[in-house]
């Protein structure tokens, strides 16, 4: 599978999203895409799902070492020494001696951000995260986060598809050798319906669906990490993660995007880039 290659490991640029999966379905799902050849799993506290994800790790038939596991600490836990205490919690729900990648789920005004990247930091060197990062920080706040870190921030995950554009973000990302994981890829089904990438679609003989995964992972540093309960769509997705399109077909479907265009935006939400 392609990675996104960062100062200290490689990301697999397609995951398996599982915001709103629990129980059995998330366990069955966690599990099914495993064995299917996915390699990345993206969890968060906040999800509530952790156990659930953890299971299904040990029903798939891949080796832990294998997959590249990455949850987040809610913003209310982010001063130095709650953090790490979330972090071991959340290792305990997911029944592993460590995660891949830890990630700060969204940025607190509340909270200095140099004890939140000290924590983050120590939890790393506690060695309860292989690597470390951030969620939701627009760039100056990256650029903070980075310049405060003692270890490399690998990951930003933001809100990242065809109608939100992240050049400011993407270019932060690159300069630093992180990756940009997408959420909300495909955001939340437009793209089904979208005529630009129904076009493409059409003449690749593939889904809109995998017309935009294609589209987010052609890019260099972007990571994408859609969800699906639907066992049949894990195929799809991989597919569409696999096809390189050309030039022309990335810049129309680049041409979609604008500042204004998000599906997300918590009262939480610091300030957004505008590019």
């Amino acid at each position: 599978m392609n990675v996104v290659e960062t100062k200290s490991c490689a990301i697999p640029k397609l995951g398996l999203g599982t915001w709103q999966l629990s129980g059995e379905t998330c366990r069955h799902i966690v599990a099914r895409a495993l064995d299917a050849g996915y390699r990345h799993i993206d969890t968060a506290a906040m999800y509530g799902n952790e156990v659930d994800v953890g299971n299904g790790l040990r029903a798939a038939s891949v080796d832990r070492d294998d997959v590249f596991v990455t949850t987040k600490v809610w913003n209310d836990r982010i001063d130095d020494g709650d953090l790490q205490a979330s972090a071991s919690e959340s290792l305990e729900r997911l029944g592993l001696d460590q995660v891949d990648l830890l990630l700060i789920h969204w940025p607190n005004p509340e909270i200095p951000l140099k004890n939140s990247i000290r924590a983050l930091c120590d939890a790393k060197a506690r060695g309860l995260a292989r690597n470390i990062g951030v969620s939701n920080f627009p760039s100056a706040l990256l650029r903070e986060a980075i310049g405060l870190a003692t270890e490399p921030i690998v990951c930003n995950q933001v809100e990242y598809h065809p109608y939100l554009t992240q050049n400011t973000l993407l270019g932060v990302c690159r300069d630093h050798d992180m990756a940009l994981t997408a959420y909300a890829p495909i955001a939340k089904g437009r793209v089904v319906d979208d005529p630009v990438i129904g076009d493409i679609a059409e003449k690749r003989g593939l889904t809109p669906t995998q017309i935009t995964l294609a589209w987010l992972t052609g890019q260099d540093n972007v990571v994408a990490i859609p969800k699906t309960a639907n066992p049949e769509r894990l195929a799809e997705n991989l597919a569409g993660a696999s096809v390189a399109l050309d030039a022309d077909e990335m810049a129309r479907i680049s041409a979609l995007g604008s500042p204004d265009g998000r599906t997300v935006n918590l009262a939480i939400a610091p300030q957004w880039d505008i590019d």
